[in-house]
């Protein structure tokens, strides 16, 4: 069998995000590497700004960091899954471009993964501009109660219950490691061989969902997704979607894109029940779920195109 080249490889999928990747990439050759050695996969998807010849630029400085260029926007499932194609590693990173990672942010979890053979993904603590934690990073499985108490507000008017916020598992502790349904995939570190065993990203989503779809299939795997807060990371949320106010200037996005990207986040609601959920629950609490999504999806879609 082919012994890989590199302990970690790190996708990061960009578009129209030049100065964030720059900055991520920045912050990924700082911070302490895997002695086994580390190779760094950017996959440009087709942006309009000067991210790419920005990338060339930096592979000539960076040996170990790959381009790859496409035509259009692939989306972040099949983005990903092109880098991962691409890479020669044991352990891979799927990292966002809008993250600054710190100085034990890779070798840590690492370490963690490498000596904890039933776990299947591990990510770490991370943190919003304001400092605050970032809690999408920290999720149960979107069930039908979890959609309820999140989109009626239950879950914030109780943060810390059990019964109304097991979406985001306010009940956890959060300096502590332990075992999550759900881990963001702007920080998700696991071992390529298990990546490939269970389907890499599935591309029927284009942004959004499809981390908890990924996840879901590591648990059915038999596997554990650990949240490790040892060390932290910085996320811009929303930043390389241009669809949160406070980071929306750090990236180019047209109002087409917003548009997108808005109907994609509550597409895959709809697709991730439909095909784990379609026989787990009564059809007309499916229904009524799906429903529901499909309001609030298309409540987003026309605020972006109200909007300039």
């Amino acid at each position: 069998m082919k012994k890989n080249k590199f302990e970690l490889a790190i996708i990061i999928v960009n578009y129209n995000t030049e100065k964030l990747t720059e900055d991520c990439l920045n912050s990924v050759f700082r911070a302490d590497q895997p002695k086994e050695g580390m190779q760094v996969i950017v996959v440009d998807n087709g942006s309009k700004d000067n991210s790419v010849v920005m990338l060339k630029k930096y592979a000539k400085r960076q040996p170990n960091l790959i381009v790859i260029e496409s035509s259009e926007n692939l989306g972040f499932a099949k983005g990903n899954n092109v880098g991962v194609d691409a890479c020669d590693a044991k352990h891979v990173l799927f990292l966002n471009s809008d993250t600054v990672v710190k100085r034990y942010s890779l070798v840590k979890p690492l370490k963690y993964l490498k000596t904890h053979p039933k776990v299947g993904a591990v990510t770490i603590k991370l943190y919003l501009k304001d400092g605050s934690i970032d809690y999408d990073n920290h999720r149960g499985f979107p069930t039908p109660w979890t959609a309820i108490t999140k989109f009626s507000g239950l879950a914030s008017l109780f943060p810390k219950s059990m019964f109304f916020n097991s979406y985001h598992l306010g009940f956890k502790k959060l300096d502590k490691i332990h075992q999550i349904p759900v881990a963001a995939g702007s920080y998700m570190m696991m071992p390529t061989k298990l990546f490939r065993q269970i389907g890499m990203w599935d591309e029927t989503y284009f942004f959004y969902g499809e981390d908890i779809d990924l996840c879901y299939r590591i648990n059915q795997a038999g596997y554990k997704i650990i949240y490790y807060p040892k060390v932290s990371t910085l996320h811009l949320r929303g930043a390389s979607s241009g669809l949160r106010k406070e980071n929306a200037k750090t990236a180019v996005s047209d109002k087409e894109n917003r548009i997108k990207v808005a109907k994609s986040s509550t597409d895959a609601w709809r697709i991730f029940y439909k095909k784990f959920y379609k026989t787990k629950y009564p059809f007309f609490i499916t229904t009524i779920v799906i429903a529901g999504m499909t309001l609030i999806g298309n409540f987003r879609v026309l605020k972006h195109k109200l909007s300039k």
